[in-house]
C-alpha cells in the first residue's frame, strides 16, 4: 500500500488499523486502531496534521487534506462516506459524513450529528450536537440526527475492517 514519508513528516498507523492496499497515505496522518481507510482514499498531510481516532471508517475515494494553520481532525466511532472531501476541519465523536460531502476550512460537527449526502459546509459553519445537517450549501437540521444509525454504521465498518484484515487478498 502507498504510504510516504514526507521530508520528516511521517504517518502513524496503529497496527489494529486497516488500510486498503489502493489507499494512500502522506505526511503528518495518525490513524487510530480499529479504524479503516478503504479504496481510492487519500489522506494527505502535507502542509498540516490529519488525526483519524479510533473505530473510524473512511470511505472509498474521499479525499482528507489539511491547510499550514488548520489540521483535519475526525474523532472516533465516526463514518466517514463515499466521496467525501474534509478539509480543515473537526469532525468530533459519533458523527456521520454521508456520502459526497463537502466539509471546508474551521467547520465543526458537534458529537452526534450527521451531515448528510451531498451537503456542503462552507467555511466557519458550526454543526450543533445531534443536528443534521443537509443542502447546498448546507441548512442545520436540530434535533434530527439518528445516534442509532450511527452506532450501527460504526459497529458494521469496524467489523469489515477486521474481516479484511484477516481474509483480503488479491487473485489478480
Amino acid at each position: 500500500m502507498p504510504i510516504y514519508a514526507l521530508a520528516d513528516r511521517e504517518p502513524t498507523i496503529h497496527p489494529d488499523a486497516f488500510v486498503h492496499p489502493d489507499a494512500v497515505i502522506i505526511g503528518s496522518v495518525e490513524i487510530g486502531a480499529f479504524s479503516s481507510i478503504w479504496p481510492g482514499a487519500v489522506l494527505r498531510g502535507d502542509a498540516g496534521r490529519i488525526v483519524i481516532g479510533d473505530r473510524t471508517s473512511i470511505q472509498d475515494n474521499s479525499v482528507l487534506h489539511t491547510t499550514p494553520v488548520l489540521p483535519t481532525i475526525v474523532g472516533d466511532d465516526c463514518v466517514v462516506g463515499h466521496i467525501v472531501h474534509l478539509e480543515g476541519c473537526v469532525i468530533e465523536n459519533g458523527c456521520l459524513i454521508g456520502n459526497g460531502s463537502i466539509v471546508l476550512h474551521a467547520v465543526r460537527v458537534h458529537t452526534g450529528a450527521i451531515v448528510g449526502a451531498n451537503a456542503v459546509l462552507l467555511n466557519g459553519t458550526q454543526v450543533p450536537s445531534g443536528a443534521l445537517a443537509v443542502g447546498a450549501p448546507a441548512v442545520i437540521k436540530e434535533g434530527r440526527a439518528n445516534a442509532a444509525h450511527i452506532s450501527l454504521a460504526v459497529e458494521n465498518y469496524v467489523e469489515r475492517a477486521i474481516e479484511y484484515r484477516k481474509d483480503l487478498r488479491r487473485i489478480g
